[in-house]
């Protein structure tokens, strides 16, 4: 949980912050700093990609889960959950201070919770009790809380309730199965998991458009392959 907790804290305090910015940060600021945590999260994945023990269960478990997740939409659906829980949870929602705050909850709740690194950090967390990539994701939702609580208001604060609860819940359970799951299983899931953090960090960098969301079937594979390689071994 020690992940969540850092992120937590960070989109705390990043809408304190930015709550007494109102102008706002400068362009070319945000620019720099977003290319500079790009270029550390493209290094955490490669980190991460190169703990794998047999590169064919990589690339396979990237090859099967790409195809189920391209075929199950799965990027897309998220876009439109997080567009539909916007829609919903703004309706009758009377103008004023109430709108802007419900407005700066509910789009930021999304962006932090909607993503491969939420899903894949917390799962490392759990399997490793490493939160690398909870700790490169924190100072992400750290710089992008000070930048929507500058134009949105302090509303922005509120979305680390969902933060906590969604990706604690992720963490625990993968600290249950943990036990369960061999270093060699661990080793190809983290590998997977990596080169989807670096295609994270290409998207963020503006260099690639990689439809993260569709590989993430990928880490499944990658464990069910290795359990079945285990048992044939």
């Amino acid at each position: 949980m020690t992940g969540t907790l850092v992120n937590v804290a960070a989109i705390c305090a990043g809408s304190l912050i930015g709550a007494f910015l109102t102008k706002g940060i400068p362009d070319n600021i945000k620019k720099t700093l977003t290319q500079g945590l790009g270029l550390s999260v493209i290094l955490l994945g490669m980190q991460m990609a190169f703990k794998t023990e047999n590169v064919l269960i990589v690339i396979s478990s990237l090859a099967v889960g790409g195809i189920i997740g391209e075929l199950a939409r799965i990027e897309e659906r998220l876009d439109n959950l997080g567009a539909w829980i916007e829609k919903k949870t703004t309706r009758g929602v009377p103008a004023g201070e109430e709108q802007n705050v419900a407005k700066a909850f509910v789009m930021a709740s999304i962006v932090f919770c909607v993503g491969a690194m939420a899903v894949m950090g917390s799962i490392e967390d759990g399997l490793t009790g490493e939160p690398n990539i909870l700790f490169a994701k924190s100072m992400l939702d750290g710089i992008a809380s000070v930048v929507f609580a500058s134009t949105m208001g302090i509303g922005v604060i509120f979305s680390s309730v969902p933060v906590l609860l969604y990706q604690g819940g992720i963490t625990l359970a993968a600290a249950g199965a943990s036990a369960y799951l061999s270093d060699w299983v661990i080793a190809e899931l983290t590998a997977t998991g990596g080169l989807l953090i670096l295609g994270i960090g290409l998207n963020i960098l503006e260099l690639a458009k990689i439809r993260v969301g569709n590989l993430l079937p990928a880490i499944l594979f990658a464990a069910v392959f290795v359990i079945a390689l285990e048992r044939l071994l």
